[in-house]
C-alpha cells in the first residue's frame, strides 16, 4: 500500500514537472506591425538573442498597427508593436507599453513637382500609416502648426506601400520612414524632397501588452528587453554590429544591400532615435505632450496619468542591480 502512495506521488510530480516545461515551452507570440525590412532588424536580432537564453518567440508580420492591436485584444498574440495610446485611452484597454524600441524620426516627402512648402499641402488629401499612428499625429501637429488643413486623411499601411505610391505617382505628398526616405532621394534624377520638422522626441515604436502577460511572463521580458537594450547599445556605438549580428543569424536574406542597412542604422544612430533606456523617465512625458498637442489623445497633459498607459516595472527590473 505505501509503495503503490509513493507511486502515485511520484506520478504527481512527474505530471506537474511535465505540465510547467510544456507550459515554458509555449512561445511569446510577437505581432510587428509591419513588413519585415532594415527596421526590423534590430528587434530580430534582440530576439535570437533571447532564444538562446531559453525564451522561445514566434514572430508575425502584420501589416497596420490597428492588426497588431486587434491581435492582442484577440489574444492571437501576446506583444504588440506600435503605439497604442488612443485606442487605450478611448476604449480603456487592459493594455500597457512595457519597452520603447524608437523614437519618431519620420520624414514628410512631397513629389516637388507639385508642392515645395507646407502651406503647398493646404486642402490636398494626406496619407499616413493608420488612424491613431506616430505618422497621422506628425502630419496632424505640422498642419496645426503652419495653420492648414488636408481635405481627408487616408490610410496607407507600411513606408514600403507609401514609398511605392509616391514612385508610381498616385499620391503627391506622404510621410515615410528613414529608410524609404533614403531610397526616395536616391532614385535617379528624383522628383522628390523632404519638408522640414522640428525635433520630435516621441516614441515611433513600443512593445505592449495584456496586463496580465505582463504579470505572468516577467521573467521572460526582463530577458526580451535586456537583449533589446544589449542590441540598441551596441549599435550606437558601432552600426556596423547590426551587419554582423544579421549575418550571424541569417536574418532577413533578401535584404541586399548592406551599404543601405549600415546607412540607415548609422543615421538612426546620430539621431537619437534608438533609446538606450528603454523610455524609462522619458519616454511618456515626451509621448503626451507630442501625441495630446497633434489631436491623437485628450485631455489636459497633467490630467493623464503614465499607469494607464505604460508599465515601467520591467524596465526598473533590467535597471536595478
Amino acid at each position: 500500500m505505501l509503495k503503490c502512495f509513493h507511486s502515485i506521488i511520484l506520478s504527481f510530480f512527474l505530471c506537474l514537472s511535465c505540465s510547467v516545461s510544456a507550459a515554458s515551452n509555449t512561445p511569446i507570440r510577437v505581432a510587428l506591425d509591419d513588413l519585415p525590412g532594415v527596421d526590423m532588424l534590430g528587434i530580430l536580432i534582440a530576439f535570437e538573442r533571447a532564444k538562446e537564453k531559453g525564451i522561445h518567440i514566434k514572430v508575425s508580420y502584420l501589416q497596420s498597427e490597428g492588426m497588431a492591436m486587434r491581435s492582442i485584444l484577440n489574444r492571437q498574440a501576446d506583444i504588440g508593436m506600435g503605439t497604442p495610446y488612443q485606442q487605450i485611452q478611448k476604449n480603456s484597454y487592459p493594455i500597457r507599453m512595457f519597452y520603447q524600441l524608437s523614437k519618431l524620426r519620420f520624414h514628410p516627402m512631397v513629389n516637388s513637382n507639385y508642392f515645395t512648402n507646407w502651406k503647398d499641402l493646404d486642402g490636398i488629401e494626406m496619407y499616413t500609416h493608420g488612424s491613431g499612428s506616430g505618422t497621422e499625429a506628425v502630419m496632424n501637429m505640422m498642419a496645426k502648426q503652419h495653420n492648414i488643413s488636408y481635405s481627408k486623411m487616408g490610410y496607407l499601411p507600411g513606408s514600403g506601400v507609401r514609398a511605392n505610391a509616391m514612385i508610381h505617382g498616385r499620391i503627391k505628398a506622404t510621410v515615410v520612414d528613414t529608410e524609404r526616405k533614403n531610397m526616395l532621394l536616391s532614385l535617379p534624377n528624383s522628383p522628390f524632397k523632404t519638408l522640414p520638422l522640428p525635433e520630435i522626441n516621441a516614441s515611433d515604436e513600443t512593445l505592449y501588452a495584456h496586463e496580465n502577460f505582463i504579470e505572468s511572463h516577467r521573467a521572460e521580458l526582463k530577458i526580451i528587453v535586456q537583449e533589446l537594450m544589449y542590441v540598441w547599445n551596441k549599435t550606437v556605438e558601432q552600426p556596423e554590429f547590426i551587419l554582423q549580428a544579421r549575418e550571424q543569424y541569417n536574418l532577413l536574406p533578401r535584404l541586399k544591400h548592406k551599404d543601405e542597412i549600415l546607412a540607415y542604422y548609422s543615421e538612426m544612430a546620430k539621431a537619437d532615435a534608438l533609446p538606450l533606456d528603454g523610455g524609462l523617465g522619458k519616454a511618456f512625458s515626451a509621448d503626451i505632450e507630442f501625441y495630446q498637442h497633434a489631436g491623437t489623445i485628450q485631455g489636459e497633459v497633467s490630467s493623464l496619468k503614465a499607469e494607464n498607459y505604460w508599465d515601467f516595472s520591467i524596465l526598473e527590473a533590467v535597471g536595478s542591480p
